[in-house]
């Protein structure tokens, strides 16, 4: 049997779609489509019950989805040995941080990186998900949350200091804030669903909700650039609005928690020159940037 064919049945049956599985996988839904009749007709079976609501395992399909996921994650397993035994100082390294650290911080590092060593190509992944190392999402990531997966290298690389912030155009029209319950009074930009910013205030003692938000976005991009275009009061990193000369820093005494900052890699990559390269070079530079002052 065709491995791909099975891979893409394990997919159409854990999203549920043709259409989102195929955007997933990079391929045509027709093509996709194709992949599992030909699956079927292979097996002699049919796999899936097609609706308008989208694609539901059969009987005989989901008694096979445990051993399609085995499959999966042995041919993963088998992926990252392969690349760990690459002994060649050139290639691709994919690495994935959230959107504020691939924006704001990692730019000028992988700058630097590629001109040491012009033979690596970089890939930057800006999300805010926790990208799955084991699946080889990513190479290595830059993590604000300790990696809890088994079989990773993660290491403590610092600690971003965070406050809050206007632009001196908010202040002239609104005012300075002269302590923490008057800067709640101001109009704040901050998340939309995301309860980050709230949980972090609540864990202070301020007690509000997203409606204390005039601006709500779960962008952290936007979210920051709203604050520098002088929408409002907004929260983020020390070192990141040290770069911007128009924002200011209010309530310096307000005590907020500071983003740990973890760079984590698979283990079975130890061994790839490129990678333990990218990983070595950005942990010397992540460790000695001043983020907690």
């Amino acid at each position: 049997m065709n491995w791909h064919h099975i891979h893409h049945f394990l997919i159409v049956a854990e999203i549920g779609t043709l259409a989102e599985a195929a955007e997933q996988l990079g391929v045509s839904q027709p093509t996709l489509g194709r992949h599992i009749s030909e699956l079927e007709q292979k097996m002699g079976f049919s796999l899936f019950i097609r609706n308008r609501s989208g694609m539901t395992l059969t009987e005989a399909g989901l008694s096979l989805i445990d051993d399609a996921r085995q499959m999966s994650f042995e041919a993963e397993k088998f992926a990252l040995k392969a690349a760990g035994q690459n002994t060649v100082l050139s290639g691709t390294v994919r690495i994935a941080a959230s959107e504020v650290v691939a924006t704001y911080i990692l730019p000028a590092l992988l700058t630097e990186f590629r001109d040491i060593e012009p033979q690596i190509d970089i890939e930057l992944v800006a999300s805010n998900k926790i990208e799955n190392l084991l699946s080889r999402d990513a190479d290595m990531a830059v993590r604000m949350i300790k990696p809890v997966q088994e079989d990773l290298i993660a290491q403590k690389v610092n600690d971003m200091r965070l406050g809050a912030f206007a632009s001196r155009q908010y202040l002239e029209r609104h005012g300075t804030p002269a302590g923490a319950e008057e800067l709640f009074s101001h109009r704040l930009v901050g998340y939309d669903r995301s309860d980050l910013i709230t949980n972090q205030m609540s864990d202070f003692g301020y007690t509000h909700d997203r409606s204390m938000f005039a601006f709500r976005t779960d962008n952290q991009v936007a979210n920051w650039e709203l604050v520098k275009a002088g929408a409002g009061i907004g929260f983020g990193g020390v070192f990141i609005a040290q770069k911007c000369p128009d924002l200011v820093r209010l309530v310096p005494e307000l005590s907020l928690p500071s983003l740990p900052m973890w760079l984590a890699a698979h283990q079975e990559l130890k061994t790839n020159p490129r990678i333990r390269r990218a990983m070595d070079f950005l942990s010397e530079k992540l460790k000695s940037l001043p983020l907690d002052q």
